[in-house]
């Protein structure tokens, strides 16, 4: 008789996300849901940790909320070890630490009863995290020597509770109480009972460390109505205890120079890491809405005979890094490698262009000091361009300039589609509600084609409107030019045409 396999199912990792900032995610998390088949997560785990996933992911969403359950525990349950029974590996993704008031310690048991391996992943939990970003310590030589983590929300089916205010109110140096909004009245009435000053200070974080995050500074006695009047509703952070003092001191997230700003990033979604980065660093939050997808040209054979006659170029103009990737992806495919360019020298606009020849073992022959055609003009009236072959991969509709300047110095020059864009519309009901909102405070534009393409995502009878008010950044003049004449109100322009730069117009705009 046949012994079964001591594995017979697949693997659930129940994943801790991290308080909010999908950058607090341990690496250890990251790698799992790299090799996840499937990916269930709830609304405190932030969504922007999906990209980590494979696209080939089945991604479930089942966003408890208090009051509000897309799918009860129990049918949850089900559903993680339903998932791993089919031989998958199953991430189930879970706000915060899986094991601190998140319900996976129920979740486990679950797995572990059906006979399925798993294994707990820690998260940094918002109760360390969202102090931490409001600039409270929770312990400190000078006020404690002890803190408490409490839960606020107890399971309401329980007899009777099991926290005991009277005796935490003396007992413990530094409280932190999480999904306590709705019974603060009743947490502060306890704890002045239990002997707690009533001058006590205390802070209420909202959405700690995303941009979204909201902090109110009162009293035992005075934050529940500075709750109400606020109107803050969860999820929140509670911190009681005399180390919140030293937020006067040590708030540093919420002063951050964009902080509480939404950017929209129109730049394609393989471009949109380095601003993306920058924004957040500075404290927005990114509203990714790539308008523009680059794709291969429709026919790959004119690049394809002038890569077969590369011997019989003088230069090779590369005007983006979309140009390059493109380019040398074509090259290799064609068999042939950085070699064939020994006789070829090499022109591009911009360093970033630059440093992506570079990542092929080339250095640039001609970087202009500016990073647009007109300045490689300038440029190549150094140069002896009579007779001279140009060979010029580009997109298949970019401004005509360059040709026609270079054609007027003698050269010959081989205009040929590399790639071309096509419209993206990813993200674009969120963005609509946003900007109806009035929630969006910067739009962000890196070429002529991403304003064009922003525009046809917007109702034309409502353009006027959904960006009134808003401020529109461009990367440099040419860009801005095709803002204008569209109808956008041009606000922020760079002066250094490059990703840094146009973060730098922005800080400079709002400082």
């Amino acid at each position: 008789m046949n012994s079964e396999p001591v594995n017979r199912y697949g693997k659930v990792y129940l994943v801790g996300a991290g308080p909010g900032d999908p950058d607090l995610i341990t690496v250890k998390g990251t790698q799992c849901l790299k090799q996840a088949d499937v990916v269930i997560y709830d609304h405190l785990a932030s969504a922007k940790l999906l990209r980590y996933a494979r696209q080939d992911a089945e991604i479930i969403y089942v966003g408890k909320q208090q009051g509000t359950h897309t799918l009860p525990q129990d049918e949850m349950n089900k559903l993680i070890v339903a998932k791993a029974r089919e031989g998958h590996i199953v991430v189930r993704l879970k706000g915060g630490h899986p094991f601190i008031f998140g319900r996976g310690g129920e979740e486990a048991e679950a797995v572990a009863e059906a006979g399925v391996p798993f294994e707990i992943i820690p998260g940094i939990s918002s109760a360390i995290a969202a102090p931490a970003y409001a600039g409270i310590p929770l312990t400190h030589r000078r006020y404690n020597a002890s803190v408490g983590f409490v839960t606020g929300h107890e399971d309401s089916t329980k007899p009777y509770s099991t926290v005991d205010w009277s005796k935490l109110a003396t007992g413990v140096g530094t409280l932190v109480i999480l999904m306590g909004v709705k019974n603060l009245p009743n947490i502060t009435r306890e704890l002045i009972a239990g002997g707690r000053d009533p001058k006590t200070p205390v802070a209420v974080i909202r959405w700690g460390t995303t941009p979204q995050q909201t902090t109110l500074i009162g009293t035992l006695d005075t934050i529940v109505a500075q709750v109400k009047a606020a109107g803050l509703k969860p999820p929140a952070a509670i911190v009681v205890g005399e180390v919140v003092k030293l937020r006067k001191t040590l708030n540093w997230f919420e002063k951050k120079p964009l902080f509480a700003k939404t950017v929209v990033v129109t730049r394609t979604r393989e471009q949109a890491s380095e601003l993306v980065a920058l924004i957040s660093a500075l404290g927005a939050e990114c509203l990714e809405c790539p308008t523009i997808r680059v794709v291969p040209p429709e026919d790959w054979a004119p690049l394809d005979a002038a890569i077969d006659r590369l011997d019989t170029y003088d230069w090779l103009v590369l005007t983006s890094v979309n140009g390059v990737s493109f380019f040398f992806d074509r090259l290799y495919e064609r068999g042939r490698d950085v070699r064939a360019l020994k006789d070829v020298r090499t022109a591009t606009i911009g360093p970033a262009t630059a440093k992506r020849l570079r990542d092929f073992g080339l250095n640039s022959d001609i970087v202009p000091k500016t990073y647009q055609a007109e300045s490689i003009i300038e440029a190549f009236k150094e140069e002896s361009m009579e007779g001279k072959k140009v060979l010029l991969p580009r997109a298949k509709t970019a401004r005509p300039l360059l040709p026609v300047e270079l054609g007027k110095m003698g050269a010959t020059v081989d205009e040929i589609p590399a790639y071309q864009t096509e419209q993206a519309r990813e993200n674009v009901d969120e963005l609509i509600r946003r900007l109806e909102e009035r929630s969006v405070d910067i739009v962000t534009f890196t070429s002529s084609s991403a304003v064009r393409n922003f525009k046809t995502l917007l109702p034309p009878e409502r353009f006027e409107r959904l960006i009134e008010g808003v401020t529109v950044a461009s990367i440099g003049p040419i860009t801005a030019d095709t803002a204008r004449e569209l109808g956008f109100k041009v606000d922020i322009e760079a002066t250094e045409y490059t990703i840094a730069g146009l973060c730098d117009a922005i800080l400079q705009h709002f400082a």
